[in-house]
């Protein structure tokens, strides 16, 4: 595959992730700086009769990093349109059901309706490039969006340099983009049809919008499409590229896991709450100040186990539906389903009673 980045070859540490003993896993919670081999041991079954150690260690960073602190975002999903065909997803061009776009008045209202929440960071989301949605769109959504609220990030298709740079200079702070699978064959399977469907240009992104002045990139593995050890250590290998290569800017990691989606897809190598939490604790470990993201696909109980433990980042009163806030489209079929469906006073009422101080703004858009 042409330009195929050199620094993705998880194959030599998946072995030694089915090597690690329980004297491995000692050493990797012990180590000062741990690399990617403590990472592998981290990720091992031995690991797992660990668990509690791993998270105590994990709190530990955390807290000593982020404080008591949970920062609060929301997403905001412009349109369902889609030029994609993704198999998992609920927004892949095939899937019988009816799409939107927001107007530039149901735009208006869906901010106010977040803004009302009390919420101070958006994450402003699209299917694939469409002609009713394209660059023009997003960047017009979000110019008007930079207005009204102090950090804009965007979850969308895949740009070129020129277009996040456009971006921008709109008011745009960053982006989130998902590989998906770092498997190039299962990648290839996986996305059928659309500009999605090149495996290299999507992984290069993260550099695209970095080199355009973008300040922040999430990054995460659709947990479940793949082996999850392997997708693992290829998210490791990307996040420490990303930090070496761009280390004006910052990461996040993200753990969306794949539970029976929308359409009926099935994950073919389900992830359950005890190894998910295991990957989000060995991040942690060998990540100490990097965010962490935990969204709404997540049960309250599990999220509220996560809170302060690893996950330093949360998104609150989820609606995967395009005008889903305010505009009645809630009885679409969303992008996936939501789990945790609390509103922002009953989540934020749980975090202070776990002495946690939910945060919405720690930054002025003077700053972007």
């Amino acid at each position: 595959m042409s330009n195929f980045p050199d620094w993705l070859d998880p194959t030599p540490y998946i072995a030694r992730v089915e090597a690690a003993g329980r004297r491995d896993v000692l050493a990797a919670l012990a180590a000062e700086q741990p690399s990617i081999t403590e990472f592998a041991a981290l990720l091992s079954s031995a690991a797992a009769d660990e668990l509690e150690a791993m998270a105590q260690r994990a709190r530990h960073l955390t807290r000593g990093h982020f404080g008591n602190t949970i920062q609060l975002y929301a997403p905001l999903y412009l349109s369902n349109y889609c030029g994609g065909g993704c198999t998992y997803c609920g927004f892949s061009s095939d899937r019988k059901q009816p799409r939107h776009k927001l107007t530039e008045e149901q735009l208006q209202t869906e901010m106010s309706a977040l803004r009302q929440m009390h919420i101070e960071e958006i994450l402003l989301l699209t299917g694939e490039r469409t002609q009713e949605a394209d660059f023009d769109y997003l960047h017009h959504c979000v110019k008007a969006a930079a207005e009204h609220f102090p950090k804009v990030t965007v979850e969308t298709f895949g740009m070129t340099e020129e277009e996040y740079r456009a971006l921008n200079d709109a008011g745009c702070t960053g982006i989130t983009l998902y590989q998906e699978t770092y498997d190039p064959a299962l990648y290839e399977e996986c996305h059928r049809w659309g500009e999605k469907r090149d495996f290299a240009y999507r992984i290069a992104a993260p550099d695209r919008a970095f080199r355009a002045g973008l300040r922040t990139v999430g990054i995460g593995a659709l947990l479940g499409l793949g082996d999850p050890v392997a997708e693992s250590i290829s998210l490791y290998q990307h996040a420490m590229h990303l930090m070496k290569t761009h280390w004006q800017g910052g990461i996040s990691i993200s753990f969306p896991r794949l539970r029976p989606e929308a359409g009926g897809f099935m994950p073919p190598h389900p992830v359950d709450e005890k190894k998910l939490a295991q990957i989000i604790f060995a991040f942690r470990i060998c990540f100490p100040d990097v965010p962490l993201v935990l969204s709404t696909r997540e049960s309250a109980a599990f999220r509220d186990g996560m809170a302060g433990i690893g996950i330093n980042k949360m998104s609150v009163a989820s609606r995967t539906t395009v005008g889903g806030y305010d505009n009645g489209c809630a009885e679409d079929e969303g992008q996936f389903e939501i789990d945790d469906g609390r509103d922002v006073p009953t989540f934020c009422a749980m975090l202070r009673a776990q002495q946690l101080e939910p945060v919405f703004k720690n930054w002025d858009a003077v700053f972007r």
